[in-house]
């Protein structure tokens, strides 16, 4: 995306913003101190890491402030500075836009982070928007870190929000290289690039032993191996957003080469991190794939172990049910006897049975004859 603003509107922008930041407020007299007045609260520290300014490679000073390093920038002919933020306040970055005319939908986009991967050109800057990653050993996990880059003629400044990545590490190794750096702002912004992109590897090795272990896991039985399918599923999505969009802003910035007039050392050394983010986004998508299968293989798996537990509750049920048809057989057949004999045995005076030569074998007969029956019909239905 290109966009540049008029000579008109650009200078107006600039003075809006100027005297926005510039005005003095309005006077007065401040109340005179008195003993019951609470101390005065900590002032915050600087959110700037650091700034450094930079002449054919070399570091030729360390401005403390914002102020000085604007200062020293306008008096070193063909200098570049490199201005390093983290989590700044809404004033430091106005300062910023006014001195170096940034676009404010940028500076926005800056103010607020979240936002995905891009890389925008507003007239001579370029504006880069990266998602670092590094993996966390302890809780197994992956942490992401957002990273705001503009890049200038003559100045690159970093916005950083979380931990990631570790600018000072790419500051030392460009210093290290002044050949390199000495190439301008668009050698720090490869620095940065493949600063970020390399960190991407060690997450790749962590997330592949992550998949490992889940699927050993998986396999033994865990029950909470699906959880951690889950979660880390959602870590890959991210880490899919992160890596995905970096694969078009690098082939954006290659086919820019030749209109704006890239050293083409750089375009070598830009190659080669386009290659690299190619390579972990394939990995990325791979790892999506591959926790698709393995939750769709434990799904399976819980669903056989579940028909398997129900299976055996249908066998304990049914022999249950077979051992109490068994009891109830054999209780009614021993209840017709106690039947027979509870009637007969209640004596009284007008029971013609009681009183009849045969009445006893009949009683006896009868309690035979009732069990036999009731013995034949359950063993006829399987009962016993």
């Amino acid at each position: 995306m290109t966009s540049k603003d008029p000579k008109g509107t650009r200078g107006a922008r600039r003075s809006v913003w100027r005297r926005a930041l510039t005005s003095p407020p309005t006077p007065s007299e401040p109340p005179a101190p008195t003993a019951a007045d609470p101390a005065p609260e900590p002032v915050e520290p600087p959110s700037v890491v650091q700034a450094a300014l930079y002449q054919d490679g070399v570091r030729v000073s360390s401005p403390a402030t914002l102020a000085d390093t604007f200062h020293e920038l306008r008096d070193t002919r063909g200098g570049m500075a490199w201005i390093g933020l983290a989590g700044p306040t809404e004033d430091e970055l106005l300062s910023l836009a006014v001195e170096f005319d940034l676009h404010p939908l940028a500076v926005e986009d800056a103010m607020e982070a979240h936002q995905r991967p891009k890389l925008e050109r507003y007239g001579e800057t370029l504006f880069v928007v990266l998602r670092a990653a590094r993996y966390l050993d302890a809780p197994e996990e992956v942490d992401f870190g957002e990273l705001h880059v503009f890049v200038g003629p003559d100045f690159v400044i970093t916005v950083r929000h979380g931990a990631a990545p570790d600018l000072s590490a790419v500051r030392h190794r460009m210093e290290e290289t002044p050949d390199l750096l000495k190439r301008g702002p668009e050698a720090v912004l490869y620095a940065i690039l493949d600063a970020v992109v390399d960190g991407y590897a060690p997450v790749v090795a962590g997330v592949q032993n992550d998949i490992d272990e889940i699927e050993t896991e998986v396999f033994s039985g865990d029950p909470e191996v699906s959880r951690r399918i889950y979660e880390l599923s959602r870590e890959m999505v991210e880490f899919q957003r992160a890596t995905r969009p970096l694969v078009g802003m690098l082939h954006g910035l290659m086919a820019g080469f030749a209109k704006y007039g890239t050293d083409e050392e750089l375009q070598r050394y830009l190659r080669d991190v386009a290659d690299h983010v190619t390579q972990t986004s394939e990995r990325v998508d791979g790892f999506r794939q591959a926790l698709s299968d393995i939750l769709a293989v434990n799904a399976t798996l819980v669903t056989q172990q579940q028909n398997a537990e129900m299976r055996a509750l249908a066998e304990a049920g049914f022999e249950q049910n077979e051992e109490i048809k068994k009891i109830s057989s054999w209780a009614a057949i021993l209840f017709a006897p106690t039947l027979v004999g509870t009637v007969y045995g209640m004596n009284f005076t007008h029971m013609p049975e009681l009183h009849w030569v045969f009445g006893y074998p009949f009683s006896i007969t009868l309690m035979a004859v009732v069990c036999t029956s009731l013995y034949v019909i359950f063993k006829r239905r399987d009962w016993l």
